[in-house]
């Protein structure tokens, strides 16, 4: 464990290394996904990662018969960003959703928010949404619109409590009755949300 650092430092710190920080949390939150997923006795899953960001997402969760492309957005705990900036492609995607995850210093997932539908429905509300403009202007000082992509702001997810609700709206609660008899902490037939 680290010694104790100021608020300042520790922001700094993230700041900094927003890259890597990204790539930890997104390795952790597969991890994540897939442990909770075994819990449950569905093996039939496989989590992709893109190369790089020009389509809009960072993973694509294939789980049974639904795919979700999935945008990870990720800020610190009692951050202060108020809006992510999401690719329009995104939209194009069957399923396309938005997952913003709040972290502690440590790197511990605490928190998530949640834009997208419901499993194989796109992501239709974002082309409405703010235009983005770059961080840095051109030489007379204009910031121009960063073309395809749209500011959603924090209001326009929704919180998620925990990964099993998390899971429930990436995947839909049919997908998620546990069909095979001695897996995981459910019977056949029970699914996360109890029915």
């Amino acid at each position: 464990m680290r010694h104790a650092a100021s608020v300042e430092d520790l922001r700094r710190l993230h700041a900094e290394n927003s890259v890597l920080r990204e790539t930890i949390v997104e390795h952790i939150f597969a991890g994540e996904l897939l442990r909770r997923l075994w819990q449950f006795g569905i093996l039939d899953t496989e989590i992709l990662k893109s190369e790089f960001d020009n389509a809009g997402y960072d993973l694509v969760l294939t789980c049974r018969q639904i795919t979700r492309h999935i945008q990870l957005k990720v800020t610190r705990v009692g951050g202060a960003r108020s809006e992510v900036n999401v690719n329009l492609r995104l939209a194009e995607k069957p399923s396309g959703c938005v997952i913003w995850i709040s972290v502690d210093d440590e790197l511990n997932l605490k928190r998530y928010r949640w834009f997208g539908g419901n499993p194989g429905q796109p992501l239709l509300q974002i082309a409405n949404m703010g235009a983005v403009k770059h961080t840095k202007g051109n030489a007379q000082g204009t910031k121009a619109v960063r073309p395809g992509h749209r500011s959603v702001k924090a209001s326009a997810f929704t919180p998620i409590e925990n990964l099993d609700d998390l899971l429930l709206h990436l995947l839909g609660s049919e997908i998620l009755t546990v069909a095979k008899r001695g897996h995981g902490h459910y019977s056949e037939g029970e699914n996360l949300i109890g029915e």
